[in-house]
Order: structure tokens, then C-alpha cells, then sequence
């Protein structure tokens, strides 16, 4: 009888990150999507992790829950009945600017004054991007990573 202690070697393809680290496959390699709030100031309120491949939508209605506002301002990904349905349970008064999808049956009316604000969001992703640790994950772990989006965010708030 042999025994042998070694373990034979992983090839890299066989890696599968751990799911509590938000690192997904996705069509650049493993990534991980930044989910971010910002008021009409583009001060950011809240952030989440997701993995690569899982849609935009999924951490929406966590991250919308208990917010007091009077208009959202959205993408394409986050045209759902149901969020949207959720949304206006939370405030019927709100004003919800989302652009239709190509596909859906009846599309809605756009605010395009108010849809002109998304660039705000935009905007502050692309100050987020400019520091090198966020735009290229170097953390193993969820946390870490978030915990310097919080960091890089208050210094974005400061600057």
C-alpha cells in the first residue's frame, strides 16, 4: 500500500473563487460589479458587491430600501416591473426615470430633463475608477475591497 501526500495539481481553469469574496466569471475574466447610490449632488450613499455575471438589478432593491428621495434616475438594467413596482409601494410620489428596454411590450414615457442627471453617477464611477486599487481588484476578500471604496469614496467627497 502507497501513500501518496500530495495533492495533484490544480490547472488554473479548475479555480473557483469563494462566493463570499464577489468575484465572478464574466466576459473580461473575474470580476466583480460595483452597485453604488448617489444623491443629486453625486455624493455616493450606499454600495454593494455583486459578482461578474450576475445582473444589475439583483442588489437594486437592497440598496433602494429605507431611501427617502423624490426621483430615481436609472439605467436600462434596472427596467422591471417588479422594482419598479417596489419602488412606488415604498413612495407613490416618486418620479421613476428609466429608459424602456428595446423589448418591452409597452414602453414607458422618459423625463429626459431628469435623465440627464445620470451623468452624475457616471461621473462619479469615473472619479472611483482613477484610483488603481478599485479599477483593478487587487483584494482577495469582499470586504477589503469594499472597505476601500468607502476610503476612496469619502476622499472623492473631500476633494
Amino acid at each position: 500500500m502507497f501513500i501518496n501526500r500530495r495533492q495533484g495539481r490544480k490547472k488554473a481553469s479548475d479555480h473557483t473563487p469563494c462566493p463570499e469574496a464577489c468575484i465572478g466569471r464574466s466576459r473580461g475574466g473575474l470580476t466583480t460589479k460595483i452597485h453604488a447610490v448617489v444623491d443629486a449632488l453625486g455624493n455616493s450613499i450606499r454600495f454593494g458587491l455583486s459578482s461578474g455575471q450576475t445582473a444589475d438589478i439583483c442588489l437594486a432593491s437592497t440598496l433602494m430600501h429605507g431611501l427617502k428621495c423624490k426621483a430615481i434616475v436609472a439605467d436600462k438594467a434596472y427596467d422591471c416591473n417588479a422594482f419598479i413596482a417596489e419602488l412606488l409601494k415604498l413612495n407613490p410620489d416618486m418620479t421613476i426615470v428609466i429608459p424602456s428596454k428595446r423589448n418591452r411590450r409597452f414602453p414607458r414615457t422618459l423625463n429626459k430633463e431628469l435623465y440627464k442627471d445620470r451623468n452624475k453617477i457616471e461621473r462619479f464611477f469615473n472619479c472611483l475608477k482613477h484610483y488603481r486599487r478599485i479599477a483593478t481588484r487587487y483584494d482577495k476578500t469582499a470586504r477589503n475591497f469594499l472597505a476601500f471604496i468607502f476610503l476612496a469614496s469619502s476622499l472623492i467627497l473631500l476633494l
